[in-house]
């Protein structure tokens, strides 16, 4: 699955050379170019890193660093003109991972990134599992009540967007952005079709099925013989 960078960033040639180029390294990019919209997306969307200009109209990059920070941990590089030293100390102090001064050379820039998306991974659990599910992110294997599941490329994708969104109602629009990388058009089936592919190796050859429909919206990713056990346990 590729890794996705959001740029907050309100000159457009700037974003635009800096997505060009992480886009032909295989990053998925999306750019918002104030900072009220780079908030809405840091703290509602799923990125592995946030690049964030600190001069940006609607909020200025501390505002908006800010407000990350008191939802998500998500790694966060600001590129800025202001070259001062306490501007990079404040950065830092507000939870950034790096700070960068414009104007740079893109192969930096790309080795920093890589540099923190590398120092990320190391912190996360490479094995994720949802009832008897087992999911090896690291060599991207899967397996379920002790059986190995082999998955094609975007099945696989498409099981690793739901396994990093457990209990979370997920639209189709979203798996569609994330998973094909592609805005999602309402007359294509591609996504309900993938997800009965999924369904057919992971679900349904088990009594405790994960993926739930949920109609009008999207899908469900959680094991219901798991929350009802929860939920009775925890009455009186």
């Amino acid at each position: 699955m590729s890794m996705r960078i959001l740029i907050v960033e309100d000159e457009p040639k700037t974003a635009a050379y800096i997505k060009k180029g992480l886009t032909e390294h295989a990053f998925v990019v999306d750019v918002a170019s104030n900072g009220i919209e780079g908030l809405h997306l840091a703290t509602s969307g799923n990125y592995d890193l946030i690049l964030l200009d600190v001069m940006l109209p609607g909020a200025d990059g501390w505002t908006v660093i800010q407000g990350i920070r008191s939802r998500r941990q998500t790694p966060v590089f600001f590129l800025s003109a202001r070259d001062e030293v306490s501007d990079r100390v404040k950065g830092l102090e507000l939870g950034a991972d790096d700070y960068l001064i414009k104007p740079f050379a893109f192969s930096e820039l790309l080795a920093r990134i890589q540099t923190i998306l590398r120092r990320g991974s190391m912190k996360v659990d490479p094995l994720v599992r949802v009832a008897d599910l087992e999911v090896d992110l690291v060599r991207r294997r899967v397996g379920r009540a002790g059986v190995r599941i082999d998955l094609t490329a975007k099945e696989y994708a498409l099981l690793d967007y739901f396994v990093r969104h457990v209990g979370e109602v997920v639209s189709r629009t979203l798996i569609a952005e994330h998973v094909w990388d592609m805005n999602f058009d309402s007359d294509t089936n591609v996504v309900d079709v993938a997800v009965r592919r999924l369904r057919a190796k992971v679900d349904d050859p088990f009594p405790d099925k994960l993926i739930h429909t949920i109609r009008g919206v999207g899908y469900l990713f959680e094991s219901r013989a798991e929350t009802e056990r929860e939920r009775t346990m925890s009455e009186p």
